[in-house]
């Protein structure tokens, strides 16, 4: 049977299509909700017409779609929580002054260098009932920090809400918590928490003691603290306490995967309970008991591992992998995968638009679709090269699937992937097997001394593998530009080449020299966009000015430390690779720029005010200490820009200033770059 013969691909299609429909385009839930309830009157009536008539009509087929579309569309709407009216973003007041708040901690965050980090569920804004999810940021002290998952705390704060990226480009934090229904932050002290006695004792509570209880037990073992952070990320997937050198070390070796516990983990807890239940026999009665262990071991593993987002999606997608084994469709994985996906995007369907979840599910199907076309290309007879051909033949099936997109999402490419994935297999299938034995064993008490200190060598010796891999710098392919026509077009022609490839013929071939057109029509519009493109940009810098004014493929960069090494390349890079362009000079800042047009008067720590200027534009830099009042009477600009090397309490004297002169004040600061 063709995959996309099968009804539930097209209606799964729509459902998605629905949902990044109402995603950009912000559909009204009142209109949807009235453009469900028609389609479904009308699918009803022509469903209830075909059963009379015994027929099949195109029109029923029509119907199903747009029904799927707009359930899709109000699938996204009903679980957008800023739309519900008890979500704390309809309380301005708690935006402008301190208030009440009362939440209850969910869930441990990676902590920074200033703060403990956790999720909290709102549940009481200044007495009044209210909901959603806030990061809260625990500011670090001396004091031990006593604060569990379950307590429900008190303070008296203002709400933050997320600020959008600073600088152009950048990775958009606000844009990713907003996926999440986290549209705001707290910023406390521990001395202004007060919290409570009653603890909510719910599953995320026993999820967090159980994985406190193994720390506990492994640091009882004199587990070493390094690799006991490597062991809970490859096992657990918990990354909080692990260090930002070992997670650069496996970014650059191409096996940032495995720290991060996702269909791999779990494909191989199911591949490892289904190897110890194999001498049950297939009967009807063991079937059932091997499929009731399997769905056990997976419910078990992501309790464990604190029921993360990443987890809960891939034990849903192999717990459908495994009915479907049970029922005997193992020639309909495709099906069953749709099924999981449709099933995850009812309950969470943001999870579309995370990147783990489009990876996970990209990389399997091109597994399942093109692993066994690279399989077959060499036949091996020695069991050693039998196993080097299969880890190749899977490693460049995922990651000939997952490459545009991480090529777009990472704009880098690790070039020894292979090398990697052949290295570490072996050594990772021994850490997962002894992992999962010793955290079982770390549940109830503490690990035996001898097992602890085998496996936390193992770990060492695959850090060790990462890093000699990692350290080979001139395979790591940085800055890549990458943008979405690429994204699309290279996809598509993966796609026709695989399709090509599995049966060729003339009409095939057709479609993947169109492909090759449609790649070469995404270079030719990514030029044009560019060297059509005119603007200048100020950019949110603590410690230096930058401005960088762009004609076309020209940009120069105008700043106060000319030298190279002293300049932020993170920020300008970004902005260059997003734009597919290279800089093109840099020079000191002037007191006087021309842009379009407009005359930008720049002032700096120095304050000198040239006289008899009118500028467009005046841009405040390095805590100018000048008399802003008297500044503005004199040169009337059209707006104000403060950049990220002036002080806070200055910028709020100058913000009052330009409101009496109701002049526009643009902090870099508050609202993140200015372009014009």
């Amino acid at each position: 049977m063709k995959v996309l013969d099968f009804p539930l691909v097209k209606i799964t299609s729509a459902f998605i299509i629905g949902i990044i429909a109402s995603y950009y385009l912000h559909f009204s839930i009142s209109v949807v909700s009235i453009f469900v309830s028609i389609s479904f009157i009308a699918f009803s009536g022509v469903f209830f017409w075909n059963l009379k008539r015994n027929k099949k009509s195109t029109l029923f087929g029509i119907l199903s779609y747009i029904l799927s579309f707009y359930i899709g569309a109000l699938t996204l709407l009903c679980h957008t929580q800023s739309l519900q009216k008890n979500n704390y973003i309809n309380c301005q007041t708690a935006f402008k002054n301190s208030q009440a708040i009362t939440l209850i901690l969910r869930e441990k965050l990676k902590s920074n260098d200033f703060s403990d980090r956790y999720i909290g569920l709102i549940k009481t804004i200044s007495g009044k009932a209210y909901s959603g999810k806030v990061i809260v940021n625990v500011q670090k002290d001396s004091s031990q920090n006593t604060l569990l998952i379950g307590n429900s705390i008190k303070l008296e704060t203002v709400l933050q809400q997320n600020k959008p990226n600073k600088n152009p480009n950048q990775f958009d934090y606000s844009r990713y918590l907003a996926d999440k229904q986290i549209y705001a932050q707290i910023y406390c002290q521990k001395k202004e928490i007060l919290v409570s006695k009653t603890i909510q004792k719910d599953i995320w509570y026993y999820c967090a003691k159980l994985h406190s209880r193994i720390i506990s037990n492994l640091e009882k073992s004199k587990f070493n603290k390094a690799e006991m952070n490597v062991a809970l990320a490859l096992i657990l997937g918990q990354q909080q306490e692990i260090s930002q050198d070992i997670i650069q070390d496996y970014q650059y070796s191409g096996a940032t995967h495995i720290l991060s516990v996702s269909g791999l983990h779990v494909g191989f807890i199911m591949l490892f309970i289904t190897f110890i239940l194999k001498p049950i026999p297939n009967t009807r009665k063991g079937s059932l008991f091997k499929l009731a262990s399997i769905l056990i071991s997976l419910v078990g593993f992501a309790i464990i591992s604190g029921l993360s987002p990443s987890v809960l999606r891939s034990v849903v997608m192999f717990s459908f992998v495994a009915i479907g084994s049970h029922l005997r469709r193992n020639g309909n994985i495709y099906h069953t995968l749709l099924v999981s996906i449709l099933l995850i995007l009812l309950f969470e369907p943001f999870f579309l638009f995370d990147v783990g979840f489009q990876l996970s599910y990209i990389a399997l199907f091109f597994i399942l679709w093109l692993h066994p076309i690279l399989k077959n290309l060499y036949k091996p007879k020695n069991k050693l090269t039998v196993y080097i051909w299969e880890a190749l033949t899977v490693s460049f099936a995922a990651q000939i699937g997952t490459l545009p997109l991480c090529l777009y999402y990472f704009h880098q490419f690790p070039g020894l992937f292979f090398v990697t994935n052949i290295i570490i297999l072996p050594v990772l299938s021994f850490i997962m097997i002894a992992g999962i034995v010793i955290m079982i064993i770390a549940i109830f008490t503490s690990p035996p001394l001898f097992i602890t200190l085998i496996f936390e060598k193992s770990i060492y010796l695959l850090n060790l593998m990462i890093h000699a891999v990692a350290s080979v710098d001139s395979f790591v392919i940085r800055d890549i530009r990458f943008n979405l026509y690429h994204l699309w077009t290279f996809s598509l022609f993966t796609i026709g080449s695989i399709i090509w490839i599995k049966k060729p013929s003339f009409n095939k071939l057709t479609l993947v020299f169109t492909t090759i057109i449609l790649i070469q029509i995404s270079f030719i519009l990514t030029k044009i966009e560019t060297e059509n493109k005119n603007e200048l940009i100020v950019y949110n810098e603590k410690s230096n000015t930058i401005i960088s004014e762009r004609l076309g493929r020209n940009i120069t960069l105008y700043t106060r430390d000319t030298i190279q090494k002293n300049i932020n390349t993170r920020t300008i890079n970004s902005y260059l690779i997003g734009n597919s362009i290279a800089l093109s000079k840099i020079k000191e800042i002037k007191n006087v720029l021309y842009f379009k047009h407009n005359k930008i008067l720049i002032i700096d720590s120095a304050k000198v005010v040239p006289e008899k200027i009118h500028p467009d534009i005046l841009i405040l830099t390095q805590t100018s200490k000048i008399n802003l009042d008297r500044v503005l009477e004199d040169i009337h600009p059209k707006v104000v820009i403060a950049d990220g090397s002036n002080s806070n309490s200055i910028q709020k004297y100058w913000k009052k200033s330009c409101l009496k002169k109701n002049i526009p004040f643009h902090s870099t600061k508050e609202k993140g770059y200015y372009q014009l």
